[in-house]
C-alpha cells in the first residue's frame, strides 16, 4: 500500500482491521467493455486514476510492490491481445467487492506466508521478501507483522464472522491417531461440521462440499472411527480408497504412507499399473488404494478372494464420476457389488453378528442432488447422513468469471484455440494479482505453443534470487525447449514428458517460483498443484480424434485447482469459451446439472460378471440386484432419461427395468455366454467366465466369435487392433511421422506385416505398436513407449 496508509493491527482487536485511507481505492479487477463504465470504482479519495494495473510508472510511493504490474507489455503485444469493446463478452459471478474483505486483502500475504500449514517459500507470489521468521517485508519497507498463535490464523483464513467455537480441535482425536491431523489445530468449518458423523458413530456418509475444503481429512476421521473401534492388533480390517485416476490414486499413496506408517499401517496401490504379483502383498495391507477398473476385475473373483469379505470401510473419492458416461457404470457396479457381497455374507452365515458392517463414505464436488447417492448408499437398518457445504464455506472465496469470445463459422476448432493463446497474457495481467496461474489447455501439443506465445507476449517481474532458482531448475531439465521458457517464468507440464522432467516442473510452481504453468485436463484430476488463478483456455478438448466438450467433472476438476489455502483468501477461475456456448457455462458453475446413471449403458457386461460371480442366478435375482443400484433410484425420479415413459409408476418402471435385464440376458445367452433353463435360473458358461475374469467387452466377445481357426497372424494382430479394449489410445498428429516410418521406410527396419497407405486410425496405430514391440524394433518416442506398454497390458488380458 502507498507510504500514507498506516495498518495498524491491534491483537486484542484482531477483527477491527484499521486503515487510515487517504487515497485507498479498491478497483473491481475485471474488465467491463461498455465505455461509458469503463472501470467500476470505489473512491476513498479524489485521486483520478487507478495505478493497480498501470505499465511504467516510476513513482515508488504509489507504484509500490503490492500494486506492481505482473509484466510489461513488449511491443509486439498490445496488437494481439487487446480485449477489443465487444469481442468478449464478461459474466462474472458472485462479484467479489466486498471492502473490508478487500483490505483484508492487502495484509493477507503477512498471514498467510507465516501459515504452519505451508512449506515457507522464499518469494513466493513475486512480490514479498522474508526477513525473517517474524516478519514480511515488502520492498518499500511497510512490515507486516505475522502472526503464530493458530487461532489467530484460523481467524484470517475464511472463518472471519463466524464464532470460532464450531472450529474442533484436533486435541479431540485420541493420542495415539493425533500425528495423522498434525499439519494444523483446529479441522476446518467443513471437517468440524461432518465429525461428529464421521468419528462417533458408524453411520455411512455422503458429503458433497467445493473442490479444496479439505475431503481427504474427512476420509481419515472414518479411518480413525474404525481404529478405534477395532481391537488391536489390526489383522482382519481392510479399509479400501477409490478414486477415478491413477493419478489421484498414487498422491493419496504417497500421503498416507507416510500418516499411516507411523501407527502401524500398510498402504498399496493397487491400479492398472499394480502388476499381478503384487495382489500377494494386497493381502497383508490394511489400506489398498485403488480405480473402480482395478477393484471391479478383483472383486469379479471374490469367492476365492477373501479380502474382499474382510473390507470394512469402503471410501468413494469424486463419487460425482458416476455420472460419466465410458467409466460411471463400473463405479456403480463396484459399489452395488460391496452391498451385496455384504447382504449374502450375512444370509450366509447364521450368527449374524459375526459379520462385521461395511461403512461407506463418499465424497463428491458440488452437484444438486446428493441426497440420491446418499439414497442409494443407505442400507436397510439405517438411512446415510447426507451433508452439503456450500460454496460460501470453501477455505478460499472462489469468483468464477466466464468470457466469450466471437468464433466464425468457418473457423475450425483448433483455430479458434490459436486465436485464444494471444488472449492469456491480458487475462493473466487482469485476474492473476501477481501470483501463480494455472493455464489448461486442450491437447499436449496446445500446451507448448500456448506456452511458447506468452513467452514471447510477457514479461514477469522476476526478483534475482527467483532467477538464479530458475535457472537451477532449468539446468536439470532433459527438454531444452522447456529449459528456455523457464527462464521466462513459463512452463508446461503433460503425461507424455519424462517424469523427471515433470517433477521439475511441479516442484518449481509449489514453491512459488514459476508464473505460469500451462497442462493439460488430466492435471486436474491428478496432481495436487493449486494456483491463484485457473484458466481454462477453450472448453473443448480433443478425445479420439474428435474435439468434444469438457464433460461438467472436467471443468468443476479444473477450477477446483483454484485457491492456495495457505496463502490465500480469494482465487479466480476464468473459464474461455465460444458466445455462443457462454450461458451454458453459467449454468454448469452454478451447480445445476443433476447426476444421472450411465449403467443401462454398459449392462450386458456387468450382468454377465454378476452371474459368473452368481450373485445374480435367475430374473428375479437379477431384479433384486438392479434395486441396488443407483440406476434403479434415478429411474424411479426421471424415468425419460433411460428411455422410459413419463407416467410410469413405480411397478412399471421396475417391469421395464427388469425388460431390459432380460434384453441383455438374452443377448448373453445368444453367444452362449450364459445358459438358461425352463425355470429361468442362470448358469455361466466357460466362455461368460472367461469374459468376466479378464474383463473383456462384449463387442469383442462378439468379434471373437467370428474366429474359424484359419486367420493368418496378420489378421489376428488385424483383429486384437480393432478390440474396444484399445479405444483410449490416442493418435496423435505428431505421432504419425514415426508410425509411418515403421510401417514403410526402405532405409529402416520396418514392422513384418505392413499396411496399406498411410497411418490414419487409432486401429492402424495400435497394430504397428503391437509388431514393433514383437519385432523387437526399439522406439524413442516417450509417449509411444507409454502406449506401448499400455497396449500390452489391456493385449494380455484380451488374447
Amino acid at each position: 500500500a502507498p507510504e500514507k496508509e498506516v495498518l495498524q493491527l491491534s491483537l486484542g482487536e484482531r477483527d477491527k482491521i484499521i486503515f487510515q485511507h487517504e487515497n485507498l481505492k479498491v478497483v473491481s479487477s475485471f474488465p467491463s467493455f461498455d465505455e461509458n463504465k469503463s472501470k467500476r470504482v470505489i473512491d476513498f479519495s479524489q485521486q483520478p486514476q487507478n495505478k493497480a494495473l498501470s505499465e511504467n510508472n516510476d513513482d515508488e510511493s504509489v507504484h509500490s510492490t503490492l500494486r506492481k504490474s505482473l509484466f510489461k507489455k513488449s511491443g509486439n503485444m498490445h496488437k494481439n491481445t487487446e480485449f477489443k469493446a465487444g469481442s468478449v463478452d464478461v459474466k462474472e459471478i458472485g462479484t467479489y467487492l466486498n471492502t473490508s474483505e478487500n483490505m483484508k486483502e492487502v495484509t493477507k500475504e503477512g498471514f498467510l506466508i507465516n501459515n504452519h500449514h505451508a512449506p515457507i517459500t522464499k518469494d513466493s507470489d513475486f512480490t514479498l521478501h522474508r526477513i525473517n521468521n517474524e516478519e514480511i517485508v515488502s520492498e518499500n519497507g511497510i512490515k507486516i507483522q505475522s502472526f503464530s498463535n493458530a487461532s489467530e490464523i484460523l481467524d484470517m483464513t475464511g472463518t472471519t464472522g463466524r464464532k470460532l467455537e464450531i472450529l474442533r480441535a484436533v486435541t479431540e482425536i485420541p493420542t495415539q491417531f493425533r500425528s495423522i491431523f498434525k499439519e494444523f489445530p483446529y479441522f476446518n468449518y467443513a471437517q468440524s461440521k461432518a465429525l461428529d458423523d464421521l468419528l462417533y458413530t458408524d453411520r455411512n456418509f455422503v458429503i458433497c462440499a467445493p473442490t479444496g475444503s479439505g475431503k481427504t481429512v474427512m476420509f481419515e476421521l472414518a479411518i480413525t472411527r474404525l481404529l478405534m473401534e477395532a481391537p488391536l492388533p489390526w489383522l482382519n480390517i481392510k479399509v479400501v480408497y477409490m478414486a477415478p485416476i491413477k493419478a489421484l490414486c498414487s498422491q493419496r499413496f504417497d500421503d498416507w504412507k507416510e500418516k499411516f506408517g507411523p501407527i502401524g499401517l500398510t498402504c498399496k496401490e493397487l491400479t492398472g499399473d499394480t502388476l499381478m504379483d503384487d495382489l500377494f502383498e494386497i493381502h497383508h495391507a490394511d489400506i489398498i488404494i485403488t480405480t473402480p477398473e482395478k477393484w471391479d476385475s478383483m472383486t469379479r473373483r471374490w469367492r476365492d478372494n477373501s479380502i474382499v469379505q474382510l473390507v470394512r470401510l469402503f471410501l468413494i473419492d469424486e463419487v460425482h464420476v458416476i455420472k460419466d458416461e465410458s467409466r460411471g457404470a463400473t463405479l456403480e457396479v463396484v459399489v452395488s457389488r460391496m452391498k451385496t457381497i455384504q447382504s449374502s455374507l450375512w444370509r450366509l452365515l447364521e450368527k449374524h453378528d459375526t459379520v462385521p458392517p461395511l461403512r461407506f463414505v463418499a465424497v463428491s464436488a458440488t452437484i444438486p442432488n446428493t441426497q440420491d447417492i446418499a439414497e442409494w448408499l443407505s442400507d436397510s437398518k439405517m438411512p446415510a447422513v447426507c451433508l452439503k457445504i456450500d460454496e460460501d464455506q470453501r477455505p478460499v472465496k472462489l469468483r468464477k468469471i466466464v468470457l466469450g469470445f466471437p468464433c466464425s463459422d468457418n473457423q475450425t476448432e483448433f483455430k479458434f484455440d490459436l486465436t485464444l493463446n494471444y488472449k492469456i497474457a491480458s487475462i493473466i495481467q487482469t485476474y492473476s494479482e501477481q501470483k501463480p496461474a494455472l493455464v489448461f489447455c486442450a491437447t499436449r501439443k496446445g500446451v507448448q505453443q500456448a506456452a511458447s506465445v506468452l513467452a514471447k507476449d510477457a514479461k514477469f517481474l522476476l526478483s534475482l534470487e527467483q532467477k538464479q532458482r530458475l535457472q537451477g531448475f532449468a539446468n536439470s531439465l532433459k527438454d531444452s525447449k522447456l529449459r528456455d521458457l523457464l527462464m521466462y517464468g513459463v512452463a508446461y507440464h503433460h503425461a507424455g514428458m519424462e517424469i523427471s522432467d515433470r517433477k521439475i516442473i511441479e516442484g518449481a510452481f509449489t514453491v512459488g517460483d514459476l508464473p505460469v504453468l500451462f497442462t493439460t485436463s488430466t492435471l486436474a484430476m491428478g496432481v495436487n498443484l493449486p494456483a491463484h488463478l485457473v484458466v481454462i483456455k477453450s472448453t473443448m478438448h480433443y478425445v479420439g480424434g474428435v474435439f468434444q466438450e469438457y464433460s461438467e467433472t472436467d471443468i468443476l476438476q479444473m477450477i477446483g485447482r483454484a485457491g492456495r489455502p495457505q496463502f490465500d483468501t480469494t482465487a479466480t477461475a476464468v473459464i474461455m469459451t465460444r458466445c455462443s456456448t457462454r450461458e451454458r457455462y453459467i449454468q454448469m458453475l452454478n451447480g445445476a446439472d443433476i447426476i444421472e446413471s450411465s449403467l443401462h449403458r454398459h449392462l450386458v457386461e456387468h450382468l454377465n460378471a454378476e452371474i459368473v460371480l452368481h450373485t445374480v442366478t435367475d430374473v428375479s435375482v437379477a431384479l433384486e440386484w438392479i434395486r441396488s443400484t443407483f440406476l434403479y433410484i434415478r429411474a424411479l425420479k426421471n424415468p425419460t432419461h433411460y428411455g422410459f415413459s413419463s407416467g410410469l409408476d413405480k411397478v412399471g418402471i421396475e417391469a421395464k427395468l427388469q425388460e431390459l435385464c432380460l434384453k441383455n440376458l438374452n443377448d448373453l445367452s445368444s453367444f452362449d455366454l450364459i445358459r438358461m433353463d425352463e425355470a429361468n435360473n442362470f448358469k455361466p458358461t466357460e466362455t461368460g467366465r472367461l469374459m468376466a475374469w479378464y474383463y473383456i467387452a462384449f463387442d469383442t466377445v462378439k468379434q471373437f466369435f467370428t474366429i474359424k481357426g484359419t486367420e493368418t497372424l496378420n489378421e489376428l494382430i488385424t483383429m486384437i487392433s480393432n478390440c474396444t479394449e484399445f479405444v483410449d489410445v490416442k493418435l496423435r498428429t505428431n505421432e504419425k511421422k514415426i508410425l509411418n516410418t515403421l510401417n514403410k521406410d526402405k532405409d529402416k527396419i520396418t514392422i513384418r506385416f505392413p499396411m496399406e497407405g498411410k497411418i490414419k486410425t487409432r486401429e492402424m496405430k495400435v497394430n504397428c505398436l503391437i509388431q514393433a514391440q514383437l519385432g523387437c524394433i526399439p522406439i524413442q518416442d516417450f509417449t509411444l513407449t507409454q502406449d506401448t506398454g499400455r497396449i500390452f497390458r489391456n493385449g494380455l488380458r484380451v488374447t
